[in-house]
Formats: C-alpha cells, sequence, structure tokens
C-alpha cells in the first residue's frame, strides 16, 4: 500500500500538484477488494480538482489506468492488485448514479422484454454495471460494438443474442487485474509521460497474460 501511495503522490507532483494520498482496502459497494488510492484535496484549487478528474472522469480513468499497469509489473499473479483512484468524492458519487442506471436498465427489460442498451459508459463503468445487475437471475449483459461507441446491453437470460456477432458475458467474476484492461480511448495530455517507477514502452506486453485486448466480461469490462 505505501508503495501505490508514494507511486501516486509522485505522480501528483510531476503533474505540479502537491497532494497527499491516503490508502485503504475497499471491502463494500464495488462488490470487489480492490485497493482505494484517494487524492487530498486540501491543498488543491477547485479547477486543479476538476482537471484530475477531467470530462466524465476521463483523467482520472487514465491515471487509475496507469496506477494498474504500473504497480502490477513484475508481481506474481497472487500478489497483483486492483487500485481505484478517488478524489472529491467522485466514484461514490458516480456508483450511485450507476446504480440508478442499473435498476431502471432491470426495470425496463422486465417491463417490455425486449434488451435494454446503455450508451455512454467507460469500459470500467461498463463492468460495474454488469456487477450491479448480477443479482438479476433473470438478466444477462454483454457489451456491443467498438470504441467510442461500445456500450452494455441488458436482456433477459435465453433470449437470442443479437446477430453482430456480440459475445455474451455473463460472468460477474472479478479479478485484481480487471482493471488492466479498463485503458481509456486517449490518455488525456495532461497526464504526464514520465511516471514514477514507470512501466517502459513495453508495459502492455509486461502485464499478466490475457490482461490486455480481450472482450469478455471475465478479462475485460
Amino acid at each position: 500500500m505505501e508503495k501505490s501511495i508514494s507511486w501516486l503522490e509522485e505522480l501528483l507532483a510531476l503533474q505540479g500538484l502537491k497532494a497527499s494520498v491516503s490508502g485503504s482496502q475497499n471491502t463494500g459497494d464495488l462488490a470487489d477488494d480492490s485497493y482505494w488510492l484517494t487524492i487530498n484535496t486540501d491543498s488543491l484549487t477547485t479547477e486543479e480538482v476538476n482537471s484530475l478528474v477531467g470530462d466524465r472522469g476521463q483523467v482520472l480513468d487514465s491515471i487509475q489506468y496507469l496506477a494498474n499497469i504500473t504497480l502490477n509489473i513484475g508481481q506474481a499473479e497472487d500478489e497483483q492488485r486492483a487500485y481505484t483512484i478517488e478524489i472529491n468524492g467522485y466514484r461514490k458519487k458516480r456508483q450511485a448514479e450507476l446504480q440508478t442506471i442499473a435498476d431502471e436498465a432491470a426495470q425496463q427489460v422486465a417491463a417490455s422484454g425486449e434488451e435494454y442498451e446503455i450508451k455512454g459508459l467507460s469500459a470500467a463503468e461498463r463492468r460495474q454495471v454488469h456487477g450491479l445487475l448480477g443479482d438479476y437471475e433473470q438478466l444477462e449483459t454483454f457489451s456491443r460494438g467498438r470504441e467510442p461507441d461500445r456500450h452494455l446491453v441488458v436482456k433477459r437470460v435465453g433470449d437470442d443474442d443479437s446477430a453482430d456477432g456480440s459475445a455474451d458475458d455473463s460472468s460477474d467474476s472479478y479479478e485484481p487485474t480487471d482493471n488492466l484492461n479498463n485503458a481509456p480511448d486517449n490518455v488525456p495530455d495532461n497526464v504526464p509521460d514520465n511516471v514514477p517507477d514507470s512501466a517502459s514502452d513495453n508495459a502492455l506486453d509486461s502485464a499478466p497474460d490475457g490482461a490486455v485486448e480481450s472482450d469478455t466480461f471475465d478479462d475485460d469490462e
């Protein structure tokens, strides 16, 4: 945990931001055992906080992706960890919004019997909604399309998949390396290239086997 805290504080310093980071292990809302690294905002301006979150959380997602790649390189599989980066309650607030989205999708499918598409989610958010719908035994979810238009589909169990060749990804298991797969489409320019203890140019090649470029919920989102 100390290594991850130091890594994130150094990354922030490279961006000219002096902020402390606290760490804890999640035990509740997200139904996983990821390590949460929370950026303290006491020394940051509102503009700096907003810049770290980015449009629809894209910068925060980029930092989270870098953390999961960098901090897991060279680690044995049983020592790999998933890291969630939090600032100003953004993740918790977004989780509540995703719960509402998931509930509405479940109600729509139950009422109409038709599949329901949820658009505008990042890969990490698609996985979260998939997990939130895991308690609905009569429903299953899968992702359809390619980025940036990839979206989540919710449908009744047993209904035929659409004819576009999308796989039915109904597993809701969570692996420590899941966040390795949730790479943002574009890492924003204000995330520095010289990250501390950084992955080399072949960082993705050094990631655990199967951690990159899978389209299933078991190994992607």
